[in-house]
């Protein structure tokens, strides 16, 4: 597997969406179950679609987000979004994904780096980010505390009213 990070491409927005939403089934099946079906419907009523216009913002934002798609012969296997504010020096990672068929082998890891890297250069001071504590979030923390991140605990409840 030959891997490269690279700035993305309109060329990209489709797939990007596309394994997007294969990466993150996951997370909003774990969403669902821990909320059931009523909160979760309320919370998270169309999560595809929603999901679906993040990622084509980010990807279409230029300026102060950078978008870096990993490429694995070709073809894109993963992408990270990454808002920089000048004003306050500080990096936030937005969006992380990689393909399921491609998880497990270091591509998040990689794209940590890299995301880190364009926010040292960009003259950032301050790294952060969010993750779920959820167990389909788990692999995320490891690649985020791989990568050095510091996770602060911060709980967020719902109740059906």
């Amino acid at each position: 597997m030959s891997l490269r990070i690279r700035s993305v491409c309109e060329e990209d927005v489709g797939a990007l969406v596309e394994l997007s939403l294969l990466a993150w089934a996951p997370v909003f099946s774990s969403f669902e179950q821990l909320l059931g079906p009523d909160i979760f419907a309320m919370v998270y009523p169309d999560w595809r679609k929603s999901q679906r216009e993040g990622v084509e913002t980010v990807c279409r934002a230029g300026g102060k987000i950078v978008v870096g798609v990993t490429e694995s012969d070709g073809i894109a296997v993963g992408f990270v979004a990454v808002e920089l504010d000048i004003a306050e020096h500080t990096g936030e990672v937005h969006m992380l994904a990689v393909h399921p068929a491609d998880q497990n082998v270091g591509i998040g890891t990689q794209l940590n780096e890299w995301a880190l890297e364009r926010m040292k250069e960009s003259g950032m001071k301050l790294a952060v980010l969010s993750a779920g504590g959820d167990s389909s979030h788990a692999p995320a923390r490891r690649s985020y505390e791989k990568a050095g991140y510091t996770a602060l605990p911060l709980v967020r409840y719902y109740k059906d009213l």
